[in-house]
């Protein structure tokens, strides 16, 4: 029996799942390999994950594969990401459209070297006639670095007439995010235990669940993203709403 049968069907399964892919590097320190080897394993395990959200019917997944910070880390690192992530790219467009999966991608991607730009580009036009899970991967993003880029924006549609100052709402700056054309995430994961949001979807996460498991990302399997998925399921959610029956003090 599959362990998306533990799911409740009559609860909502939430719409959009973002993770914070955390451990590779210590996942493969614990077996005495080098650091790559562990964001290999992680790569490999995308497209286990995909299927899982599909199988549950998540709409839309989202995950931190890559943040503005992650450039301090050693040059032989992050040239070994940056040619990970163009064999990612180049190995998994297959199972993407076998599975029905878009991609997409959030953060600052033209600072992203050339060769790895140009074939985020070329997946994510292969295939965006997709329809069943929307796989945004976060690359060179920064949650402030978002914000940023979107009061820049506002600010020149300001100068130019095309915004009131005074009609600037939440609801304008959410449309000017990176995410605009996705919903806020429902649930945020996040591996390897630790308990911070890391500049990860500052503004999109107000009142996502959050889940964290002491898993690192390269063992955190399907039967793992069902457990969080039925976790968010005994939820309440009321976006700060009083509770019905709040018992007296």
């Amino acid at each position: 029996m599959s362990p998306s049968s533990d799911l409740k069907p009559e609860v909502t399964v939430p719409r959009h799942i973002a993770i914070i892919m955390d451990g590779n590097g210590r996942w493969a320190r614990e077996r005495g390999w080098p650091r790559l080897k562990g964001h290999e394993q992680g790569a490999r395990n995308v497209e286990t994950i995909c299927e899982a959200c599909i199988e549950a019917g998540v709409e839309y997944l989202t995950l931190y594969a890559f943040s503005t910070e992650n450039w301090k880390r050693p040059a032989h690192e992050v040239a070994g990401l940056m040619m990970l992530l163009e064999r990612f790219l180049s190995e998994k467009v297959a199972m993407m459209n076998r599975n029905g999966v878009r991609l997409a991608t959030v953060g600052r991607t033209q600072d992203l070297p050339g060769p790895a730009r140009k074939r985020l580009e070329r997946a994510i036009e292969e295939t965006s006639g997709n329809t069943r899970l929307t796989l945004t991967l976060a690359l060179n993003y920064g949650g402030r670095d978002e914000i940023v880029d979107a009061v820049r924006s506002i600010a020149a549609e300001v100068r130019s007439g095309g915004i009131e100052p005074q009609k600037i709402d939440a609801q304008t700056i959410a449309g000017h995010l990176y995410t605009h054309a996705m919903p806020d995430p429902d649930l945020l994961i996040r591996t390897s235990g630790e308990m911070r949001l890391s500049n990860f979807l500052l503004w999109q996460l107000s009142y996502t669940e959050i889940h964290v498991t002491r898993k690192f990302w390269p063992d955190f399997g399907s039967e793992d993203l069902f457990a969080a998925i039925a976790d968010f399921q005994t939820r309440e959610r009321r976006y700060g709403a009083a509770e019905e029956n709040p018992v007296a003090s």
